[in-house]
């Protein structure tokens, strides 16, 4: 369908400590999935203005804080399952967790402040990723135990006022979730389906505009995960259990395939560096952040203003 996109190598950035391993631990999460035990499952890197590398630990529910020479210090230790994160205008630490909802740490105390637990009453099924608009306004997945058979996953979007909306649902594993240049199309990951659809976001619809699929994807275990996106308009793509992350510009055809230095289990991807031309790559089969040069700088995101 397309000419085969060029291949880029990445590289291990770091890998996580061996004495921060949690080998013989089970957690709720790791049996839900029937696997384990695990000793990490790394997701959700966002940087902070002082250029630290925050991601979490999904399987033990912790949050780490990773300096710009690859020193990793435990920034939170939780009975919860983060996922998502993502670092707000005022420095707080936003996290998408599955267990317990928006949740946001004081960047100094590691305070833990519930945002919201649930809606319209009921408590999530299950949140997974988080990204902030300009404006401040908050969209998430939540995609519980959506699958092809059970396709109840949502998309909300938490406006800076506080208001709630759901945007869209019926979804096939809703996760990673990146809003386009122009901040007019909310792109999500379907992992079951192996799709990334294009949600246009237009008032005038009473909210969203005709959902469509813009990638489909094929192979891996899994799916897309983990997106970004760049100042031309490329949509970065997390092909989890394929050990790839693939480049496509904004029509959709792949530009680039850039293959994993570590495991097969690339989860989440955010720009750093100081052009923000190095892309961060979560790894989670063997506890790594890799890195990849790329020729376009990522779009600055909210929390970095």
């Amino acid at each position: 369908m397309y000419p085969p996109p060029e291949i880029l190598e990445s590289q291990v950035f770091t890998r996580m400590p061996d004495d921060l391993h949690r080998t013989g631990e089970f957690s709720p999460w790791v049996e839900a999935r029937g696997a384990g035990p695990l000793h990490s499952f790394l997701e959700g890197p966002a940087f902070d203005r002082q250029g630290n590398l925050y991601c979490v630990d999904l399987a033990h529910g912790r949050i780490f804080r990773i300096s710009s020479a690859g020193d990793w210090h435990v920034f939170a230790d939780y009975d919860g399952e983060p996922n998502g994160l993502r670092i707000h205008r005022d420095g707080r630490i936003f996290v998408a967790d599955h267990r317990h909802g928006v949740l946001a740490f004081d960047p100094e105390t590691a305070a833990r402040t519930t945002i919201l637990g649930g809606a319209d009453g009921d408590a999530f099924k299950g949140l997974n990723d988080l990204a902030f608009a300009a404006n401040g306004d908050l969209y998430f997945t939540d995609q519980g135990r959506s699958a092809l058979q059970n396709p109840d996953g949502r998309v909300y979007r938490l406006r800076a006022s506080g208001e709630l909306d759901l945007l869209f649902d019926r979804i096939p594993g809703p996760n990673g979730l990146v809003l386009d240049r122009s901040e007019t199309v909310l792109y999500v990951a379907a992992t079951w389906s192996n799709q990334v659809l294009g949600i246009p976001l237009k008032p005038a619809y009473g909210g969203v505009g005709p959902v469509r699929m813009f990638i489909q994807l094929s192979g891996s275990p899994t799916g897309p995960d983990g997106m970004a996106v760049d100042e031309a308009g490329h949509l970065v793509v997390v092909h989890a259990g394929f050990g790839t992350v693939w480049v496509f510009d904004s029509m959709g055809e792949p530009r680039y395939r850039i293959r994993s230095a570590a495991g097969v289990r690339t989860t989440n991807v955010t720009y750093g560096g100081r052009e923000r031309k190095t892309l961060y790559i979560t790894e989670a089969e063997q506890g790594a952040i890799l890195t990849v040069e790329l020729p376009v700088p990522g779009q600055p995101l909210y929390g970095a203003s």
